[in-house]
Parts: structure tokens; C-alpha cells; sequence
């Protein structure tokens, strides 16, 4: 059973101040928690089921230290409506400075703010081995117990970056082939794309802003066949990276 102190400090990681202050981020439910224990993040507090202890009894027994808990005391402390396996604390991780290799391919995000999409994102760019995602610093944080859940698990094996964009994009703008999804680029499916470069993918709403489009040298746009107005930003991500990786 969970103490008042552990309930209490779990709950308070779901407001982003205090994950800044205790620079630490809650991981719930079966697939992302075993991701979690085969990844490099240090682990604070584990706590799991009976079954999901005897289930992964080889795993827990490299080393982890964890408590036995119920269903019902993970649903008390966590944000699942519905957890029959673990939740855990670890610690933030600490990132290099990201400087681009030549043929480096990753996603920039500007202004990204719902925590599903970008936890997609972040999901779709393991899928497609893209090591490195670069937000906007108004984008939604990336330990944000929402964006953990949507990525199933990728943000283990996924370098997320926060930096002013329009300056960051700026050193580079010489250097390197810098995309951008928009509905007044050149239709993709005429264009002969390699995965090199820098793929900018705007808010939901508001598309790309000017500051951040003013460094971008290459529109783009997925061709439309039907009457829908726009498409999510997680679907349009994952079509235009499948454009550049498909003659990889």
C-alpha cells in the first residue's frame, strides 16, 4: 500500500512546476513501466501488482527495488482511470546540447500544445528511427503524464529537445534543407525526398508561426483528395516521414 507522503508526492508530479522542482516524471501502466525498466532512466519508485510481478518475475529480479501494491492503490495515486500492472517514479534525464550531423534527419515542433499529439510524435519517430524531436518552448512538456501514455512507451529510446526555435533553426538555415508542413507548399508526392534535413510541423490550429516560417526554405504539403479542411498534426507527421523514408 502506498504511504500518504508517496500518494501525495506522485500527485504532485502530474503538475509540470513540481516535476521541474523534483525533476522527476510518473511512467503507469504495463507496456511503458517495462520500457521504462529496460531503458536508462533511473528509477526512484516501483510499484506493481502481485500478477505483474509474477509475470515479469525475471525482470524485477535484476536489481529493482519495488513494492507490492493493488489495483485500486495504483488508480489512487496515478491518472488511469484502469491500472492492473505498476507505476513508477524516475528521474528526468539530462540531454546534451543537440548539434546536427551532416544527413541528420529530425522533426521540429512548433507550438505543439496537446499532449496526445506530441506523445504520437514522439511514438512515430521511433517507429521511423528518428532519434531526435526539437520543441518549440510552447509546446507541451514532454513529461507530462499524457504525452508518456501516448507515446506506448517510445520515450525511452526518443531525445526530446526544448530550444527558442526561430534561433535555433537559425544556425542552420545555410546548412541544411529546412521542411516545413504547410498548405501552400509543393505537393510532396512530386518531389524526390531524402531523409536529411529538418521536417517543421506547426500548432494544431494555427499552423506554423511567422517568426519560426521566416527560417524555413522548403514548404511542403500532403496532397488532398477529399473535402476535409486539415488534417491532425500526429496523422500529417507520420504521412510526410513515410514520403522521405520510402526510397531510403
Amino acid at each position: 500500500m502506498f504511504s500518504k507522503a508517496i500518494v501525495k508526492y506522485v500527485k504532485s508530479l502530474q503538475v509540470k512546476k513540481y516535476r521541474s522542482q523534483h525533476q522527476a516524471f510518473v511512467v503507469e501502466g504495463a507496456k511503458s513501466v517495462l520500457e521504462l525498466l529496460q531503458s536508462d532512466f533511473e528509477i526512484q519508485h516501483l510499484f506493481v501488482t502481485e500478477s505483474f510481478r509474477q509475470e515479469h518475475a525475471a525482470l524485477l529480479h535484476k536489481g529493482f527495488k519495488y513494492d507490492i501494491v493493488t489495483e485500486k492503490d495504483l488508480v489512487a495515486a496515478g491518472t488511469f482511470a484502469s491500472n492492473n500492472a505498476a507505476l513508477a517514479v524516475a528521474s528526468m534525464r539530462k540531454l546534451p546540447h543537440l548539434t546536427l550531423q551532416e544527413k541528420d534527419f529530425v522533426i521540429a515542433l512548433d507550438d505543439i500544445r496537446d499532449p496526445g499529439n506530441l506523445g504520437t510524435i514522439i511514438r512515430i519517430a521511433d517507429w521511423y528511427g528518428i532519434e531526435h524531436v526539437v520543441c518549440s518552448e510552447s509546446c507541451a512538456d514532454f513529461y507530462n503524464p499524457k504525452v508518456i501514455a501516448a507515446t506506448m512507451g517510445s520515450f525511452t529510446r526518443i531525445n526530446v529537445h526544448y530550444v527558442n526555435l526561430t534561433e535555433w533553426l537559425a544556425q542552420y538555415t545555410t546548412k541544411y534543407k529546412i521542411y516545413g508542413a504547410s498548405l501552400a507548399g509543393e505537393n510532396l508526392h512530386k518531389m524526390k525526398l531524402k531523409p536529411e534535413g529538418i521536417l517543421v510541423l506547426g500548432n494544431e490550429a494555427n499552423g506554423i508561426r511567422p517568426e519560426v516560417a521566416g527560417q524555413i526554405n522548403q514548404l511542403i504539403k500532403i496532397p488532398a483528395f477529399g473535402k476535409a479542411e486539415s488534417l491532425n498534426v500526429a496523422t500529417a507527421t507520420a504521412i510526410i516521414i513515410d514520403n522521405f523514408k520510402r526510397n531510403a
